[in-house]
């Protein structure tokens, strides 16, 4: 038997349980899973969003829209940060009254550059509160990928309760697979093969999130 045949064998096994009615896999596929786990108030649900990315070692916020402006500028001001950077859809009365200097996400910026600037904010697509996950999709307000990975302090502000979701089926709902999707569980860890953990290896060192009641000024 040829390396062809023994995969092909493979395959065929491994398709052995699909309808043979020409349905679409998706369709001859059962989806009967839970949707979530549990029922919850829209309050309970913000509440476990905000456990679990604490417990990921997250930095969890909450305020008002009309605090918004003012509580970026003091985190950023914790940090240090004389540089922000900001997407292009992000509103510009969010950091108004930060004293860092805003700086455009560019797409000539070479990753040194952009590991020199203090802080990035963004806003996100969606945030699970069963996992602790925020997902970033790539647009105006979040900007590129690379700038929530490579500056070492992310702030990401999650609007209540409309872009909160239970469980991880209802955030694919509203995903569009096509766009760049960064899913973003805490800050970036990993572990050697003595368990020691390494934090801002493959994403920043620091997660903020800021979950803001009501619409931000500025609108969306």
């Amino acid at each position: 038997m040829s390396s062809r045949d023994r995969v092909l064998g493979r395959v065929r096994r491994a398709l052995a349980d699909v309808a043979p009615d020409g349905r679409p896999y998706a369709e001859a596929v059962p989806r009967d899973y839970l949707r979530e786990h549990g029922e919850r108030t829209v309050e309970q649900t913000v509440d476990l969003l905000a456990e679990n990315l604490a417990d990921y070692r997250a930095l969890v916020h909450r305020c008002a829209a009309a605090e918004l402006p003012d509580l970026l500028a003091g985190l950023l001001a914790e940090r240090g940060s004389a540089e922000v950077l900001a997407p292009p859809g992000l509103p510009p009365v969010w950091l108004a009254t930060a004293d860092a200097v805003r700086v455009p996400d560019r797409a000539a910026d070479t990753a040194y550059r952009l590991d020199r600037v203090g802080s990035v904010v963004t806003g996100c697509a969606v945030a699970i509160a069963e996992t602790g996950t925020i997902v970033l999709d790539g647009s105006a307000d979040q900007g590129r990928r690379r700038i929530s990975l490579v500056p070492d302090h992310h702030v990401c502000v999650v609007r209540v309760p409309e872009q909160v979701v239970s469980s991880v089926p209802q955030a694919l709902e509203r995903l569009d697979p096509a766009r760049p999707l960064t899913w973003i569980s805490g800050p970036s860890a990993t572990s050697d093969i003595e368990l020691d953990r390494v934090e801002g290896v493959h994403g920043p060192r620091t997660l903020e999130v800021v979950l803001v009641t009501g619409e931000p000024a500025g609108g969306r």
